[in-house]
């Protein structure tokens, strides 16, 4: 394992094998190895600093019915809201006195009717704040929606591709979505100048080794400058509310085996990492994530924007928590980092 691990860093990129055979290796001696790599891998090009990006969660109206999604189109449980103008603002004006330098304005996927309102927005925000960047994760829209977007100032996009597999994408996702489409919408936002970020939910319903492995290969074809990795984790209002959350221990070697990979590329430490294990937050990191998205939104609309159970938006996870983040990354040798954190790709 060791050798693999040993490849993995000198040619950021093994055989479909060599990756089965990392994924599935069970010895702790081996396992410790390749995070303690990726760890220092990440260090050679990141230092100890842990970026922050301030999450502002937009609204959770989507027009989208995706199976594994709390806020899926056909979930009459949900009370839905949407954001103003100068709520948005109000809550970048907060993470600008506390210390963000990057906003991410995520929701769910609108029609092209309100494409006008987000590049405002994004215009106000860069006008308020020019030396911050903005993410935007809103899912799937025309290539001149994305044009119209990034001339008003984004600099980021987070899209997931969610699995790289045809056949699992289409249980994931409602008749209507494809994807091909998913990739398209990928390819504009690289044509179009934005830092691209992708990634899947780790033990979603159906996935296996085989369809993860091809999504290790597309990543590393893609060359993405943000990976986006998190444990898939059930919500009780979806058709997959009794499947079994994924795995911590899986996400975290995927993390170690990314950056391994692709090792200038921004891993974030996601929220759903935390969600399931107290040190959640704290093993992605220490697998080589070197990103963290404290949650910026208006406090009482964070329990409606319920993607799964039980998603953490307070302590650390909150922008509110910085002092808690900041004690618990210095309990593991790091410290934030509070410039903007662009991918050096």
């Amino acid at each position: 394992m060791k050798r693999l691990v040993d490849k993995l860093w000198d040619e950021h990129r093994l055989t479909p094998d060599e990756y089965r055979a990392l994924l599935i290796m069970r010895d702790a001696q081996d396992i410790d190895y390749l995070m303690d790599q990726a760890r220092t891998v990440s260090q050679l090009h990141f230092g100890r600093g842990i970026y922050l990006r301030g999450l502002i969660e937009l609204s959770n109206v989507c027009r989208n019915d995706c199976l594994y999604c709390g806020i899926r189109r056909s979930n009459c449980h949900v009370e839905r809201y949407t954001l103003s103008h100068d709520q948005v603002l109000a809550c970048c004006e907060q993470g600008y006195k506390i210390g963000f330098r990057t906003f991410v304005l995520q929701g769910g996927e609108w029609g092209e009717e309100r494409s006008r309102w987000i590049a405002d927005l994004i215009g106000d925000i860069k006008k308020g704040w020019p030396d911050c960047a903005v993410t935007l994760s809103l899912g799937e829209h025309p290539r001149e929606t994305y044009a119209l977007w990034r001339d008003a100032g984004a600099d980021r996009y987070l899209l997931r591709h969610e699995t790289h597999h045809p056949r699992l994408y289409s249980l994931l996702h409602p008749q209507g979505m494809s994807l091909a489409q998913r990739l398209q919408c990928l390819d504009w936002l690289k044509e179009l100048g934005f830092q691209v970020g992708t990634g899947i939910m780790v033990g979603a319903p159906f996935q296996t080794l085989g369809s993860i492995i091809e999504d290790i290969e597309y990543l590393v074809d893609f060359q993405p400058q943000m990976i986006g990795l998190g444990p898939f984790i059930p919500h009780h209002d979806t058709p997959f509310r009794r499947f079994p959350a994924g795995s911590v221990e899986m996400t975290a070697k995927l993390y170690a085996i990314l950056r391994l990979a692709m090792p200038k590329t921004l891993i974030p430490s996601t929220t759903a990492m935390a969600t399931l294990a107290p040190d959640g937050r704290c093993r992605g990191i220490l697998a080589g994530a070197n990103v963290v998205m404290p949650n910026l939104s208006p406090t009482d609309t964070r329990k409606q924007y319920s993607l799964y159970d039980n998603k953490a938006a307070l302590g650390a996870e909150s922008a509110q928590g910085v002092k808690i983040l900041a004690d618990e990354l210095a309990a593991i040798g790091y410290h934030i980092d509070w410039s903007r954190g662009d991918s050096p790709q």
